[in-house]
């Protein structure tokens, strides 16, 4: 099915669609789908009826992270392969395992698309326990794609602005996307003076979008 995009999504994504569902094998602390109860990790093959129709901006994947590597290659190329036949969207793949996405030549066959990875720090803090790859390392895999790519820095949490604006440099991302923790999940968070700082800073390497969550961080005393 697929998706009006509603809530705390992109603002300039019209629709979602996931084909790959259930339980997301980086099991991130902070994730939204918690909420909701998970089954196990599947693939809906009734989703590849669905019309993605044309004009849309579509993000492919954006319950589940389809590129972490647990997940089946065939699904991908299957996913990637419906896309193609809808060439009049654009398309938003995003995941924390950027690594992957030069494996599946099938994105470069699709007109209009967009990849993307979540930075959230450039740190590693000693409490977090997650399964997908360490950020330097999404930052290292989005530097080597050259197709149009994007950054997004959400949740934010506390960082050191003079690493974290040198990796977005090197990436050379279209634009960067920065948001704060909807979910209030007791990250450790930066300082307004910080954010603020940072958003200047990206300025000049690139566009930055600010999501309307993160007025929450911005008015802090």
């Amino acid at each position: 099915m697929l998706n009006k995009s509603h809530g705390n999504m992109y603002p300039w994504v019209s629709h979602t669609w996931n084909v790959i569902k259930g339980k997301c094998p980086h099991d991130c602390s902070y994730c939204y789908m918690k909420r909701y109860p998970q089954p196990e990790l599947h693939f809906d093959g009734k989703e590849l009826k669905t019309d993605l129709g044309e004009g849309n901006t579509i993000f492919v994947g954006s319950s589940c992270d389809m590129w972490a590597d647990a997940i089946n290659g065939c699904w991908i190329s299957t996913i990637l392969d419906h896309c193609w036949a809808y060439p009049d969207n654009n398309y938003l793949f995003q995941s924390k395992n950027p690594s992957r996405f030069p494996m599946f030549e099938h994105w470069k066959e699709i007109r209009h698309f967009i990849l993307g990875t979540t930075i959230e720090t450039n740190r590693t803090y000693s409490h977090e326990v997650y399964k997908a790859p360490y950020r330097r390392d999404r930052y290292l895999a989005m530097t080597s794609i050259k197709s149009p790519k994007i950054v997004s820095i959400e949740p934010i949490m506390d960082f050191d602005n003079d690493i974290l604006v040198q990796w977005i440099s090197d990436i050379e991302p279209t634009f960067v996307s920065i948001g704060a923790d909807s979910g209030r999940n007791g990250l450790p968070e930066p300082s307004p003076d910080k954010v603020v700082a940072l958003i200047e800073a990206l300025k000049g390497i690139t566009e930055v979008k600010i999501k309307d969550n993160l007025s929450r961080l911005l008015a802090k005393d």
